[in-house]
């Protein structure tokens, strides 16, 4: 299954709630941490119009998520059909 691709920073909450609930639900992903990866902040604020808005979730198909919550982003990852709905 390709992953999903977590940018964000180990100070964020928002950061660690969504990998901690990417974790329970057995997802992979790859995680960029923006506060030292220059490439990593630079393609995330491409991705959000400048702004520095953390996480930011990218789906293998290419669309992303802003600082979702956890009911936003488990029914995206059931849309994707990463997760059974």
């Amino acid at each position: 299954m390709p992953e999903l691709t977590v940018y964000g920073a180990d100070w964020c909450p928002d950061c660690r709630r969504s990998k901690k609930l990417l974790d329970r639900l057995e997802v992979p992903y790859t995680y960029l941490d923006v506060d030292a990866d220059a490439a990593a902040l630079e393609t995330m604020m491409s991705m959000n119009g400048g702004k520095q808005s953390i996480p930011v979730i990218v789906f293998p198909d290419g669309h992303h998520l802003t600082e979702p919550s956890d009911p936003a982003l488990r029914a995206e990852l059931e849309a994707a059909g990463i997760l059974p709905g």
